[in-house]
């Protein structure tokens, strides 16, 4: 008898236009850590926080780094949930994030706040409101 198999664990993929930049910000405004980078000179890294990852790979073209809120309004590239938004927020702060909005109630029910990266991503990060 064999059991099914089950997914464990996924990476938003996003283009930028400076792989080692990007990653150093990552890691400083948002906590995420990272081993190595790939390719000579740098073009791939994967950053990882509390078992969530983020892959960063350098775009040929800076034109192509079109970051999701350009094309639809509001839209984030990555939203993550999280157990205590008010801390990580906090803590976003303190570690100088750019914060692209502040923490507010949304109508689906959450409490989320959301952060812009060096390339103009905006990443979410939400907690259901009980």
């Amino acid at each position: 008898m064999s059991t099914a198999a089950k997914l464990t664990a996924s990476a938003p993929v996003l283009l930028v236009k400076d792989v080692v930049k990007a990653a150093n910000h990552y890691r400083d405004a948002m906590g995420f850590k990272y081993e190595r980078f790939w390719g000579e000179p740098p073009e791939f890294v994967i950053l990882n926080r509390d078992g969530m990852y983020v892959m960063l790979k350098q775009a040929g073209d800076p034109k192509h780094v079109i970051p999701h809120w350009t094309v639809s309004d509001k839209l984030w590239n990555i939203y993550f949930w999280v157990n205590d938004v008010e801390a990580l927020h906090a803590e976003f702060v303190r570690r100088g994030a750019k914060i692209d909005y502040e923490l507010c109630n949304q109508p689906y029910d959450c409490r989320e706040f959301g952060t812009q990266d060096l390339d103009g991503h905006d990443i979410g990060f939400g907690q259901p409101i009980k």
